[in-house]
């Protein structure tokens, strides 16, 4: 991060001053009613935004407590320590915490070198942001939006522990930066450069941490990672093989988990990278489908028709 910008995130607030002046504890009524332990977004968002920054508080502990919308959290500097659904969590400097509405927070204090960033982010921004991702349909990215936003699974949170990755370091303090210094056509700049933060953190999948209790969901997480880079030619066994899972138990578990079986979420992926490539490039009906792994070309046709409702070839004309 620019020493420009993080003296700025930096500075002692109003609040942080009435602690520093002997203040114990935080002015709830900055963040919720006094009937309730959830930060609210209306006491943080202005009227008619979907994302807003602001500096972790330091100097003071923060109770339990939840959010009504889905908080980020980048540590720009030092580090913080949290409590998540009754899990430690030690955030250092350039790693990302995502909370979703139905994580239990507990924050420790922060001292001053300890620069924290929150984004306030209703969970409709990802809507637009993701947008752009449409084309190229990524199961593990709609798990793990999915999983944001309470659909789907048991996840408190998700660390990602990308400190040496820097295209998400320069994607993070570009978000910061846009929001803070108030730059116009701050909406569109702000939705292209969180869907480029997913792809960048799909990409390095290696380096999430989630809830201890929710293992089963990072497990599917790991399968669909798998998938993604396997599709072509990538067989349960050796997933199962490489895991020291019985073959039986990991089909059964990714059906209980996803609705679908192994095979099903593969020729998903194949089927929807096939439509990319037909969407995307000049390559032939044949030849997107020898790369995706079919080489029977009459059951690619068949089975494209039945995801898609439309024949390959109807596909690419249509421009869908």
């Amino acid at each position: 991060m620019t020493k420009e910008l993080l003296s700025q995130l930096k500075k002692i607030t109003s609040e942080e001053i009435r602690l520093l002046s002997g203040a114990s504890e935080i002015e709830k009524e900055l963040y919720m009613s006094s009937e309730t332990d959830t930060i609210d977004s209306k006491k943080l968002l202005e009227a008619g935004k979907l994302i807003q920054v602001r500096t972790h508080t330091r100097f003071v502990h923060f109770p339990k407590h939840k959010h009504n919308y889905i908080e980020v959290i980048y540590m720009c500097s030092g580090s913080t320590h949290h409590d998540v659904n009754d899990e430690d969590v030690r955030l250092a400097q350039g790693e990302l915490l995502f909370l979703n509405q139905s994580a239990t927070q507990e924050i420790y204090p922060a001292g001053e070198d300890d620069v924290a960033v929150n984004f306030i982010i209703l969970p409709e921004f990802f809507d637009s942001a993701l947008r752009m991702m449409e084309e190229e349909r990524n199961l593990l990215r709609d798990f793990i939006i999915d999983a944001l936003r309470g659909e789907s699974g048991a996840f408190g949170y998700l660390h990602f522990k990308v400190a040496d990755i820097l295209p998400i370091q320069n994607l993070v303090e570009n978000l910061i930066w846009t929001i803070v210094n108030k730059q116009s056509n701050k909406r569109s700049i702000n939705q292209a450069t969180m869907g480029l933060l997913f792809l960048q953190l799909m990409n390095h999948m290696d380096k999430l941490e989630t809830d201890e209790s929710s293992g089963q969901q990072k497990l599917i997480i790991t399968v669909l990672s798998y998938i993604e880079e396997h599709y072509r030619d990538g067989e349960l066994t050796q997933l199962a093989n490489s895991l020291h899972y019985d073959l039986y138990w990991l089909s059964k578990e990714i059906k209980k988990r996803t609705g679908k079986t192994y095979t099903e979420l593969v020729q998903t992926k194949r089927l929807n990278q096939a439509a990319y490539l037909l969407s995307t490039t000049s390559m032939s009906v044949m030849d997107a489908a020898m790369i995706v792994g079919y080489d029977n070309i009459s059951y690619f046709h068949r089975i494209f028709q039945r995801q898609f409702g439309v024949t390959p070839r109807t596909y690419r004309i249509n421009g869908k």
